[in-house]
């Protein structure tokens, strides 16, 4: 996070590192050409390394796994080194294949459950994911099966020389940053169209937006936003998530569409919590969330 002053937010900011860098996205691309297996091997070797050198973030991890999975000594040392690693092989893809087709990512692809209920679905989507495995795969998956136009709405960029790799515009998929004049208007618009609305649901903005919500067993805060959207332009939440199976390819998890109706527009972010709850138990070393949620920020 980023302070002026102790207990002072320039801006919501929850998390950035000293390794998001162009020189370490340019490095990862340059190996897109090697097969597959090996630059996930060298994905995986690297991770090794990486508790070393990011002991805040460990510790965060660390944390987390304690509480979701109730692990403690040798298994949540080894749990906390899977995250690393897991985390390494869904960047390594990432990088490697952001600038590719839509067709051409399906053989990265196991599985995808629930997609009629995407297309048995006329009108738009509010399409809300997580920081789980790869969920910019996701996306372009999501774009290209729902025949739909997909707008993926963004924080701000800190690092606007990362975009080449990770905010690519095309095949079916537009970014929008939050920031962007009359956005909410525009959407709405979008919505109705029939096109689908990405957002992410994990991160609260530490905004008056934010409700707390109990989250294993504790309360955190989470964004009402996609909620309010999907209820203005009277179309249906649809949760989506892509993790990475025990053969390093993906599986795709799409659940049933949540209708918000007035006034229940929280009832449904307490919904998809849930949702969000059963994959991380299911995939606790694939929520890639390197701070405390739990923790309440200073306003």
């Amino acid at each position: 996070m980023s302070e002026s002053a102790p207990g002072v937010l320039d801006h919501p900011r929850w998390y950035d590192h000293r390794y998001n860098r162009a020189g370490l996205y340019r490095s990862a691309e340059a190996v897109g050409f090697v097969p597959r297996p090996v630059r996930l091997a060298v994905a995986r070797a690297l991770a090794r390394l990486a508790p070393r050198f990011m002991p805040a973030e460990r510790v965060a991890i660390m944390r987390t796994l304690e509480l979701v999975t109730g692990a403690s000594g040798k298994r949540l040392d080894t749990l906390t080194r899977h995250v690393f690693r897991d985390f390494a092989m869904c960047f390594s893809d990432l990088v490697s294949t952001n600038r590719r087709s839509p067709a051409s990512l399906t053989s990265y692809v196991e599985s995808v459950r629930g997609a009629e209920a995407v297309a048995a679905l006329t009108g738009g989507i509010v399409s809300i994911t997580a920081h789980v495995g790869n969920w910019e795969l996701a996306g372009r998956l999501l774009a290209a099966h729902s025949a739909r136009r997909t707008h993926v709405v963004v924080t701000p960029d800190e690092a606007p020389e990362l975009e080449r790799w990770v905010r690519r515009n095309g095949d079916g998929m537009r970014f929008v940053p939050r920031a962007h004049p009359g956005l909410g208007v525009e959407l709405v618009a979008a919505l109705r169209r029939g096109d689908v609305v990405a957002l992410q649901g994990d991160r609260a903005l530490g905004t008056r937006g934010d409700v707390s919500i109990p989250f294993f067993g504790r309360e955190a805060s989470f964004p009402i936003g996609p909620y309010v959207l999907a209820r203005a332009a009277r179309v249906p939440v649809v949760p989506a998530f892509c993790v990475l199976g025990p053969r390093h390819r993906y599986r795709v998890e799409i659940g049933r569409p949540i209708v918000v109706e007035r006034g229940q527009e929280e009832a449904a972010a307490r919904s998809w919590v849930g949702l969000l709850e059963e994959i991380v138990r299911g995939y606790p070393t694939q929520w890639f969330n390197f701070f405390d949620v739990w923790t309440p920020r200073p306003s």
